[in-house]
């Protein structure tokens, strides 16, 4: 029996959402309530105007958090679709760190492990990092398995991208630390039966049109 056709690659935009109030200045995690600054929601809509050119949008997915929702809601409308939930985008759960200011963290000794070896660490009554980035990486493979041959915006959180993509590239947990992903930028992944294709990371100002694999 001649074996079925593989499917085709999926274009995966990641969009991580846009500035808000505490943006560099506290770790919100999960906490409820936290909305987009002014300049937040400029980006969001110049995000969405650079990703509607593209004209190819099939659908927008975003994490569950308000800030996230925020930022999808001007893709999908300039991409004339609607915003889908997907819980698997949620950002980490920093457990007790959640809301507390960065200042304040950066001077306990466990921030050496959360950017030398996040592998190894645990945030205390919350996620591993490598359980968030096994659940990332799953939320992920779920929707490219739903849009075969399609492209498709998923709007999430730092660390959530900057584990997806580490996991593209090859690149060890403990390293993603390296990969910078600023607010309402895109980053963009060719997943294909054969792996998956990074083709930009960070972008903030580019023609997204011309992210062709090379």
């Amino acid at each position: 029996m001649a074996s079925k056709n593989p499917p085709k690659p999926t274009l995966v935009l990641f969009v991580r959402h846009g500035q808000t109030p505490t943006t560099g200045k506290k770790l919100p995690g999960r906490a409820p309530g936290l909305h987009l600054a002014a300049k937040g929601v400029t980006q969001a809509e110049r995000a969405g105007a650079r990703i509607a050119a593209l004209d190819r949008i099939a659908a927008v997915y975003a994490s569950p958090m308000e800030r996230t929702q925020e930022t999808a809601a001007p893709i999908a409308k300039a991409c004339k679709l609607r915003v889908r939930t997907h819980k698997g985008l949620i950002e980490a759960d920093f457990g007790e760190w959640t809301g507390k200011n960065l200042s304040a963290l950066r001077k306990k000794p466990e921030w050496a492990t959360v950017q030398r070896y996040p592998s190894g660490f645990r945030f205390p009554g919350g996620e591993s990092f490598p359980e968030m980035q096994t659940r990332m990486t799953g939320a992920v493979a779920d929707l490219v398995s739903r849009h075969p041959g399609e492209a498709i915006v998923v709007v999430s959180h730092a660390d959530t991208i900057k584990a997806a993509l580490a996991d593209a590239a090859g690149t060890p947990l403990d390293l993603f630390q390296r990969i910078v992903v600023s607010p309402c930028s895109v980053s963009a992944v060719l997943y294909s039966p054969t792996g998956p294709i990074v083709l930009a990371m960070n972008s903030t100002g580019d023609d997204l049109t011309t992210l062709v694999p090379s």
